[in-house]
């Protein structure tokens, strides 16, 4: 099967421009006649649901929270990218784009890239003129700060609850459309399965979550919003119900998955304190910003600390290792995601971790918010100045800036942070696999578009921070409006759903339901004596070992051994309390972790196919001698997009090739 991106010729800068020339139009009176269903109400699905309503069309929007407000991209803090160059620092589209095709060491579509670089200078206007209140200048500009990957100063943010205020703005548009009945709303309901008719996708199957009704919902075409497959890892900072059941059951419908084995450790989260934990905290790469990264020269001073001996105000800065500022000096601490936390882990790996387990390392404000004598803060790079004190911001100043961070991190630990370092460690957070998409963000699956996290399309290896914002707006806001509109254009007015031409009824309908009726009852059926949880909290610990921040072949083909011995288990001995026809969150768990036991081992089969590393796919066999990320661009140059065979086949490898003409092939550098 050969997968076609459908990138338009010409130029990269008028390449979406001519896209949307080409495209065909639906009348602005036709709209209503179409039905367009979108998973998912966080920022890529809420958006795209308010402005298809705001076109016309007629769209029912689904969720598993009771209200789209919970969506996890409330859960965002640190900001949103957007090249509008508002600090005259050099800044540019070309630059974004440049920044994130490297950023995503060099594994991502340059086109679609560069559209969303495009795209970003207006995300920012229609967040405004919605009432997001992003963090102004004195003089009332908008503010930036510096993210990771970046020399320029392009994130704009809301203090450190960017992702919540974005996502009210949306919020704000989808209800105005729900009032209007031009958004039907389906809160506490989950798709179980895509329907597929004559080769299009037309449909879902869902289960009210509340009611255990099963339920058939036909339209013109489906839009997967449905976010990311961290919670694989159990422990990660998704929200504890993030999962992958929908973009995997349209897997199993024939939809290509794409670069499942790229996943994003995010370098700077609250260790873990303990196996009662069921998900971890996030603290924002914002605080790299004014946040130093450290740990102990010599392993005896962190062994002390470790034994609860020494603290981190005993160690003088001539013994301190900035480690990131030494390696990175042009981008010191904030490097991208990836060099930071593989650091993190190996000055951890070394003996220089800074908590009981020795599995955390110090983000320290000291040379933020502390006033120094002349002569101290001459040591600590500060400069002198007439006055007795030399103080870079102070703690007013990055109360202002950071202050909610600062005590979420508090509640969590019992340590304020304005008078001792935070302790880090790197932990799950993004995933940069998903559903394959061609230009047009539709899967090869015709009439099955895939936006934000859940599909591949913009990252790359890893993902720059505050750029998972900026993707799931531009998805949402300014890309699916015109491609779905192609789409549906392009069905004759005999086969639309609202037209009668195809129902609910439908034999595709009935199967579809059939098979997820068979399922819950064999869930429900085996009675045995291990919990969900357990068997997630196993899969976990497997796919962090082998398939996590390094991999390597003899751990990935152990792990391909460890998860269908599991996953049989699981269908063996697993216990589902209760029963299908009424609220029962057990049930509802056990199918997103059959879905993971399945998910878990084809993730590891691209971990092991890809035998290089590149960005946050890091295999120990590919690495330089200074221990970074060395692809090997002559084999793995291209997007591996898994097709499913069957559940006794091994799934089908297709590859889209990729092509650099505008960004050269290199070895990624942040020194």
């Amino acid at each position: 099967m050969a997968l076609d991106s459908r990138v338009p010729s010409g130029p990269i800068e008028k390449k979406w421009d001519k896209r949307k020339f080409d495209m065909k139009l639906v009348n602005p009176a036709n709209k209503r006649l179409y039905k367009v269903i979108i998973v998912g109400s966080g920022l890529a699905g809420g958006s795209a649901a308010a402005t298809l309503a705001e076109l016309g069309y007629n769209v029912h929007c689904f969720c598993f929270q009771d209200s789209p407000r919970r969506a996890h991209s409330i859960a965002a803090q640190g900001g949103i990218n957007a090249a509008k160059n508002y600090q005259n620092d050099g800044d540019s589209v070309y630059r974004l784009f440049y920044d994130t095709v490297k950023g995503g060491d060099y594994r991502s579509r340059e086109a679609n890239v560069y559209r969303l670089s495009q795209v970003s200078v207006n995300i920012i206007d229609q967040c405004v003129a919605q009432g997001v209140p992003f963090a102004r200048e004195y003089g009332g500009h908008l503010d930036n700060r510096s993210f990771g990957g970046a020399q320029v100063s392009r994130t704009f943010y809301a203090r450190g609850q960017t992702g919540q205020q974005l996502l009210l703005g949306a919020y704000s548009a989808l209800a105005r459309q729900i009032n209007t009945g031009g958004v039907t709303m389906h809160t506490r309901t989950e798709m179980l399965d895509l329907v597929i008719k004559d080769g299009h996708a037309k449909g879902i199957i869902t289960r009210n979550l509340v009611t255990g009704k099963v339920e058939r919902h036909a339209a013109d075409c489906v839009i997967l919003a449905s976010g990311g497959y961290g919670n694989v890892f159990y422990l990660s900072t998704n929200a504890m119900g993030s999962n992958v059941t929908a973009t995997y059951r349209a897997y199993k419908k024939g939809a290509a998955f794409a670069n499942p084995c790229y996943t994003q450790i995010h370098p700077t989260c609250i260790p873990v304190t303990g196996t009662h934990q069921s998900k971890l905290t996030l603290m924002s790469e914002s605080l790299r910003n004014d946040g130093r990264v450290w740990v102990p020269k010599e392993k005896a001073d962190a062994e002390a600390i470790q034994q609860g001996k020494k603290k981190a105000k005993d160690i003088p800065p001539e013994a301190r290792d900035y480690y990131l500022e030494r390696k990175y000096p042009s981008f010191g601490n904030l490097v991208p995601r990836d060099v930071a936390s593989r650091n993190a882990k190996m000055m951890c790996d070394e003996g220089k971790g800074v908590n009981g387990t020795g599995l955390a390392v110090y983000l320290d404000f000291a040379d933020a918010i502390v006033r120094y004598g002349k002569a101290e803060a001459h040591k600590h790079g500060l400069d002198e100045d007439d006055k007795e004190t030399v103080q870079r911001l102070g703690k007013e100043v990055v109360s202002a800036k950071y202050g909610n961070l600062f005590q979420m991190y508090d509640k969590i630990t019992g340590e304020d942070p304005y008078e001792v370092p935070m302790k880090i460690f790197p932990a799950v957070h993004y995933t940069m696999g998903g559903l394959w998409v061609d230009y047009d963000l539709m899967s090869n699956v015709p009439g099955l578009f895939v936006l934000g996290e859940a599909n591949f399309s913009d990252h790359g290896a890893n993902r720059l921070g505050a750029s998972a914002l900026m993707q799931g707006l531009a998805d949402g806001y300014f890309v699916i409006p015109y491609t779905v509109g192609d789409y549906l254009a392009r069905i004759p007015s005999s086969e639309r759903y609202l037209k009668g031409a195809f129902s609910e009824d439908d034999g595709e309908f009935t199967a579809a339901e059939s098979v997820v009726n068979e399922r819950t009852k064999k869930l429900l059926s085996i009675k045995g004596k291990k919990t969900v949880d357990t068997f997630h909290r196993e899969l976990g610990h497997i796919m962090w070992e082998y398939c996590g921040m390094a991999r390597n072949e003899a751990g990935l083909q152990k792990a391909l051994e460890k998860i269908p011995a599991l996953r049989a288990e699981f269908w063996e001995n697993v216990n589902v309390p209760g029963d299908g026809d009424n609220l029962n969150v057990s049930l509802e768990k056990a199918g997103r972790v059959a879905d993971f036991l399945e998910f878990g081992e084809l993730m590891c089969k691209d971990a092991l196919e890809r035998r290089e590393s590149c960005g946050g796919h890091f295999r120990e066999e590919s690495q330089t001698e200074e221990g970074e990320a060395k692809r090997d661009d002559e084999q793995f140059s291209h997007v591996a997009a898994w097709m499913y065979e069957g559940d006794d086949k091994a799934p089908r490898l297709e590859k889209e090739p990729l092509e650099f003409e505008y960004v050269k092939l290199t070895q990624r550098s942040y020194k």
